[in-house]
């Protein structure tokens, strides 16, 4: 059954978060444990011998109790400083604060419960040249994911972009597409999504940073 959870970013921070020493050690203790909390809340529960709901939540206290017994204990008010200072917020927390689930990039099955809407008239999305000649032929696909996943704005796609290498942006003709009778959602952290975007409606300008 799908957990009646709304959504917020936490802001529970460690009351020392904010010394430059201290706030060092918890970057990069937190950039591994967010890769792996994406890996698990998006790909893999059962790797920690969780299950998600219908809608991609899992308790937070059964989180932590999984993580620990796998190695990696993790407390509270450093959870809470993960989701809130990832720099594409991947992880929601229930309004209630009781839960957690990543807000995109399943390949497991996982309801959202997002509607359709209407999106801008351009969309981006950030890759990289090995995979042009792909795109030109194909279009975006989903692959193992749920959707397609879009920026709204060209700076973000660059972002997306570079973590693969010198990055590329493409336009998505969106009102275009969205005439035609394609559905757009978006997530709460501004992450476009939707089911495919065939080669005509792109545009191969070569944008980089």
């Amino acid at each position: 059954m799908r957990r009646g959870h709304g959504a917020t970013t936490a802001q529970g921070l460690p009351p020392n978060a904010q010394k430059p020493r201290y706030r060092q050690v918890l970057t990069n203790r937190h950039l591994s444990l967010s890769k792996f909390l994406s890996f698990v809340l998006r790909h893999r529960p059962e790797e920690i011998g969780l299950k998600l709901d219908d809608g991609g939540w899992v308790p937070i206290v059964e989180l932590l109790t999984a993580l620990d017994e796998h190695g990696r204990k993790l407390a509270r008010t450093e959870l809470d400083e993960i989701v809130a200072s990832s720099d594409k917020q991947r992880f929601a927390i229930s309004a209630d604060g009781t839960a957690i689930r990543a807000n995109q990039g399943h390949s497991v099955h996982v309801e959202l419960g997002l509607s359709p809407i209407a999106p801008p008239a351009v969309l981006f999305h950030g890759t990289v040249e090995r995979f042009l000649p792909a795109i030109r032929r194909e279009g975006l696909v989903k692959g193992e994911r749920h959707h397609v996943h879009l920026s709204d704005s060209r700076a973000l796609a660059l972002l997306v972009g570079r973590r693969r290498g010198d990055p590329l942006v493409l336009e998505v003709d969106a009102r275009r597409m969205s005439e035609a009778g394609f559905e757009f959602f978006c997530t709460e952290n501004r992450v476009w999504l939707t089911d495919r975007v065939p080669p005509e409606y792109l545009t191969f300008g070569a944008t980089t940073g």
